[in-house]
């Protein structure tokens, strides 16, 4: 096979707040992820060494990402020959651990040779440090091994940036989603910034996979989600992304108009720009504010501060292209618009914020190939 073919199965929208399902969302086939991830593969290389020595890794192992929220999973079906994807809420995670032994009895109907059975769970993310009792009791016959966090979500991201597919994307509201070709440039190093909670900044180099921690800030999702629940009394991400978008920060938030009346020409800023976030609160206490204004002016301010701060590490750093990944932009194109602004902001166009299509999956793929 020469040609990448995603086949996107039931999948109702690029968000992982799915309803939760035991089928595939996503499945690739097991050749386009061989040899090195990146070149199309043809019939005729894959009975070479090379292949099936990658190839039982896939066959061996369920790589698994259990994040706050969500417990992505990836592992092989060798009846279909694809790579299969899905997930399942944290919170369920014996209906996680249910998953898995399906699989895991799946495999044994499909393949009477033991040496097509799943041997290992490869496990990342906080959870597979909180659960590893819990898989342990119930996968005693498995080798479970806790993978670094960092260093699959590395890996992941270089599978998923290297299929020659629609992947890699930019967005914002006046150009919608725009796709990306990959374009691997010799010793080209990129730098990783996977918001959840917090925030990480990862420097890494494509080629090599040799990655560093560079930066990094306690106000993510954490800070936004903590403080709206505060305000609000809403505990649920998506409704507070949806009074965002019906809100108007300048009912809140100072601009530049409100000060000079008009734009500050001199400096490039317009009169449109924020100079002072949620100030006009503090100016009229007494006022009934609306939650969509507050929303969508406390998103836009760890927005642009994450922005901002991953253009100086990018431009420290002499680096290209800046991804996002993590639960708080994921499948959100008003968080994703945030950060292409600030990006192309800070840097005067030269540079964009750059998306992966299914994100959502680094980890667990990164933990399933990760060495």
């Amino acid at each position: 096979m020469s040609v990448l073919d995603l086949n996107l199965k039931k999948e109702q929208s690029k968000s992982p707040s799915l309803s939760p399902s035991n089928s595939s969302i996503l499945s690739i086939p097991i050749e386009n992820c061989i040899a090195k991830l990146s070149i199309d593969t043809h019939e005729s290389c894959t009975n070479t060494p090379f292949f099936l020595e990658s190839k039982q890794k896939f066959i061996d192992s369920i790589g698994i990402d259990i994040g706050g929220t969500l417990a992505k999973y990836t592992y092989y079906n060798t009846k279909t020959e694809m790579v299969e994807f899905g997930f399942k809420e944290t919170d369920d995670i014996n209906g996680l651990v249910q998953i898995i032994k399906e699989i895991i009895k799946s495999r044994k109907e499909q393949n009477t040779d033991e040496k097509y059975w799943i041997k290992n769970i490869m496990a990342t993310g906080g959870g597979a440090h909180k659960f590893y009792d819990i898989l342990n009791a119930n996968f005693k016959d498995l080798n479970i091994q806790k993978k670094d966090e960092m260093k699959s979500l590395i890996f992941g991201l270089n599978f998923f940036i290297n299929l020659k597919q629609d992947e890699i994307f930019t967005y914002s509201d006046t150009t919608g989603k725009c796709y990306k070709k990959s374009e691997n440039k010799h010793d080209e190093e990129i730098m990783l910034v996977n918001i959840g909670s917090g925030v990480s900044m990862l420097k890494l180099n494509i080629n090599t996979l040799q990655y560093e921690r560079i930066g990094g800030s306690s106000l993510g999702g954490g800070t936004l989600w903590g403080l709206l629940t505060l305000i609000t009394g809403i505990s649920d991400y998506d409704e507070m992304l949806r009074l965002a978008s019906n809100g108007d920060n300048s009912n809140v938030d100072m601009l530049v108009g409100d000060i000079y009346g008009t734009a500050y020409d001199a400096i490039g800023l317009k009169s449109t720009a924020i100079a002072s976030s949620m100030a006009k609160i503090y100016k009229k206490p007494e006022t009934d504010f609306s939650y969509g204004d507050i929303s969508k002016s406390l998103l836009y301010t760890v927005s642009n501060n994450i922005g901002q701060i991953s253009y100086l590490q990018a431009k420290i750093h002499n680096v290209s292209k800046i991804f996002f990944a993590g639960s708080y932009i994921r499948g959100h194109l008003m968080t994703m618009n945030t950060l292409d602004y600030a990006i192309n902001f800070w840097s005067k166009n030269e540079k964009s914020a750059f998306f992966i299509e299914h994100e959502s999956y680094l980890g667990a793929m990164g933990a399933l190939i990760s060495e």
